[in-house]
């Protein structure tokens, strides 16, 4: 098995490198779909959402109101700590589960860990990665997108950015950076390239 670590900033464009990766047959493993998986109704890390953060938290389905949760944690550094306390041991968990029979199926296949938090999170050590690719835009590209692509205010998308850790600490973990500043097309035609790099040498290992 052949381990990628995937990660960006938010509106980095690192959603699109990850499926441009499962298009060319890698097995895609996106930590923002695991971090839904764990607060389902009924999941452990739910209920105690709901203790730390009071039942506003929780929509009248049961289930949890982001845009609530949002209003918090994007302003309050304290709080946003609090809250991958709870849910990151679990997302790590299922993490190793998928990774683990991904390779059992295949024991040559390349699996991309799509992690939005690789440094907050400290993940890389949970596993060994052999790349880590981090996919940077600049911040004012990426507060455009924000905004245009998601309806934030700009004050809302400033927020956001300024929740994650720097531009510096994110490609100081860097093996490969692609660079989603351009056209879709140019974002594209690196992950491509990289791709073809990277089967080579797992083909060859």
């Amino acid at each position: 098995m052949y381990l990628i670590g995937l990660t960006g900033g938010i509106a980095s464009g690192k959603s699109v490198v990850g499926r441009r990766f499962a298009e060319h047959g890698a097995v895609h493993i996106d930590a923002d779909q695991l971090a839904r998986q764990v607060v389902e109704p009924g999941a452990a890390p739910l209920e105690r959402i709901a203790l730390e953060f009071g039942p506003d938290v929780i929509a009248q389905d049961g289930t949890l109101d982001r845009a609530a949760l949002g209003q918090i944690i994007f302003t309050d550094p304290e709080r946003r700590a609090l809250l991958n306390d709870i849910t990151h041991p679990a997302i790590k968990e299922l993490a190793r589960d998928l990774i683990h029979k991904a390779e059992q199926r295949d024991p040559d296949a390349i699996v991309v860990y799509d992690v939005p938090l690789l440094v907050e999170a400290s993940v890389d050590g949970f596993y060994h990665f052999d790349l880590i690719v981090v996919v940077n835009a600049s911040t004012e590209t990426r507060i455009q997108r924000l905004v245009e692509l998601r309806g934030l205010k700009r004050e809302e998308a400033v927020h956001r950015l300024n929740s994650q850790v720097s531009d510096t600490e994110r490609l100081a973990i860097a093996d490969v950076v692609i660079d989603s500043n351009g056209t879709l097309e140019q974002t594209l035609a690196q992950v491509d390239a990289l791709f073809a790099r990277v089967r080579s040498v797992a083909v060859a290992r």
